[in-house]
């Protein structure tokens, strides 16, 4: 029986399922499936080859399941499934009323996000953000009285909510998490300074509020074409003499560098020489001229390391002496003679200064 990679559920859960035999459907074509959750309408994506199987496995355990889903078409989606899909949608809204009302009198800290009706009526999924763990059994007790199925409470964060929900992006195409991503990427800062993007939190965030999803699809080649480049504030000689790199431009595999009369001109980096990686820009400042090697060891050997100069400020200081103020009233034990008949030297010191 041919075999095919199909997409199915809220969450956009990618599995194998195989077809009847001598049947054959197109890409992007619906069809009623039996899946593990019961019966549910799906999307065929393509025909299942041997070079897939290996993506499919690496799919399968970053989003936590371990093997691909399988599964089974039934028949192609027709009229009278249509037609049930929109009962199903216009009772999905009266069931999330209704739990809303069972989680305000239950006052249980959660925030619903979606229901999802199985095709056939087999279970309901409950999808729900929390900052923790939910009692949710008595919850479940009286969904379940109420809509007469199972039901199946599943915690999400913030990023599947928009999965769920969001439309369209900033872009003006379907958000990439709605339309073709089936696990979320892992998105940093570093890779927006990277590609020299906005830093503007409202122009590089999506709409789940966290950085955009499409940072991610770049990042592998800036990150391979920097390793590539010299780092900023190396020397290097061009065709027009010797200078500073200051920027990279990383999509035309270029190179900005500062020359000897502070003019920034770009090179292609099969056109530049590395003089010498940076310096610190405090000891050192570039002049125009070819950095010399004594000179530069001479530097080297000149700067103090972090730990020296750590053990510079923990050295003891040189102790000032303490000048002892002449005492009002007459002491018999400070006013003692020695052999010559004269004051004690510290107490004669310490008048004299006074004085």
């Amino acid at each position: 029986m041919p075999e095919y990679i199909v997409r199915y559920g809220a969450m956009r859960i990618v599995g194998i399922f195989t077809a009847p035999a001598k049947t054959e459907y197109k890409h992007n074509e619906y069809v009623i499936a039996r899946t593990e959750r019961g019966m549910e309408t799906a999307q065929v994506l393509s025909l299942m080859r041997p070079e897939y199987q290996k993506t499919m496995e690496e799919l399968a355990k970053l989003n936590k399941l371990g093997t691909p889903p399988h599964g089974k078409i039934v028949r192609p989606i027709n009229d009278e499934d249509l037609k049930e899909l929109d009962r199903i949608h216009e009772l999905e809204i009266k069931e999330f009323e209704q739990t809303q009302v069972f989680i305000r009198q239950k006052q249980l800290d959660m925030h619903l996000v979606d229901i999802e009706h199985i095709f056939g009526g087999e279970r309901i999924v409950v999808y729900y953000l929390a900052d923790g763990r939910i009692d949710f059994r008595e919850l479940v007790k009286i969904l379940a009285a109420e809509f007469q199925t199972r039901i199946e409470m599943r915690q999400i964060g913030v990023r599947d909510e928009a999965k769920l929900l969001a439309d369209f992006g900033d872009c003006g195409k379907e958000v990439c998490c709605n339309s073709f991503l089936t696990i979320m990427p892992s998105v940093s800062m570093k890779m927006a300074k990277m590609q020299k993007a906005t830093l503007d939190p409202s122009k590089i965030s999506g709409r789940c509020g966290r950085l955009k999803c499409c940072l991610r699809y770049e990042f592998d080649t800036y990150e391979e074409m920097q390793g590539k480049m010299p780092s900023l504030g190396t020397f290097v000689s061009t065709p027009d003499g010797d200078g500073k790199v200051v920027g990279h431009e990383f999509l035309a595999e270029k190179v900005q560098v500062e020359m000897s009369d502070f003019q920034i001109v770009s090179y292609p980096i099969t056109d530049i020489k590395v003089i010498h990686e940076a310096f610190d820009q405090r000891e050192l400042r570039y002049t125009g001229e070819q950095a010399d090697a004594a000179q530069l060891e001479q530097l080297d050997d000149k700067r103090e390391t972090r730990g020296e100069r750590r053990d510079k400020r923990k050295a003891p200081q040189k102790s000032i002496p303490q000048v002892q103020p002449r005492k009002t009233q007459p002491d018999d034990s400070n006013n003692s003679k020695d052999s010559n008949g004269s004051n004690d030297s510290n107490d004669s010191f310490g008048a004299g200064i006074l004085e």
